[in-house]
């Protein structure tokens, strides 16, 4: 996929372009994105969605987004803040298995499922009937726990995409409510 916007001071990491890739067809009502980061995916998604949202636990890094700012930008732990319904909801979960959480853009804790599953419990209540859940984990973590809870979670889960990198491999995973 080639780039659509310009450079930004938190630039998308691979992972973003991997998820990118995998849903710029995607098209609905109401599309959120957690952990928006850099916003790429949150600018990406307002091209086919009436009203995009897009949260992160860092307010600095919503504050410095530029090229890929958006609006409706929420400083919230993973979808908290919110009580509305989305057809699709998208992140780049923060995997790595770390025995403690020193970057929470990327330390998942134990197993890499810790965060992850904040994460899910938070989303699940904003997910609506028929809607998806895409996200990205890697070789690093248990992916299966990952993918194991949110079939407890009542989803129904598929790997849509993976890609083999230097020292993992992502894994993209679609859960269907």
């Amino acid at each position: 996929m080639q780039n659509k916007f310009s450079n930004d001071e938190y630039p998308p990491s691979e992972d973003t372009f991997f998820i990118a890739n995998n849903i710029e067809n995607e098209k609905g009502k109401y599309a959120l994105d957690i952990g928006s980061g850099s916003g790429y995916l949150t600018k990406l998604l307002t091209e086919n969605f009436s009203l995009v949202v897009g949260t992160d636990i860092n307010c600095e890094v919503l504050q410095h987004q530029s090229s890929y700012k958006t609006q409706n930008l929420i400083c919230c732990n993973g979808s908290d803040a919110l009580k509305i319904k989305f057809d699709f909801i998208v992140c780049n979960l923060p995997y790595l298995a770390t025995d403690q959480i020193l970057d929470i853009a990327t330390d998942g804790g134990f197993e890499g499922f810790e965060i992850p599953k904040k994460i899910f419990d938070s989303a699940i209540k904003n997910l609506e009937e028929c809607g998806k859940f895409v996200f990205v984990t890697s070789s690093l973590s248990n992916y299966q726990k990952l993918i194991d809870y949110a079939q407890k979670l009542g989803l129904k889960t598929r790997i849509i995409a993976k890609k083999k990198l230097f020292f993992e491999e992502l894994i993209l995973v679609e859960a269907v409510n």
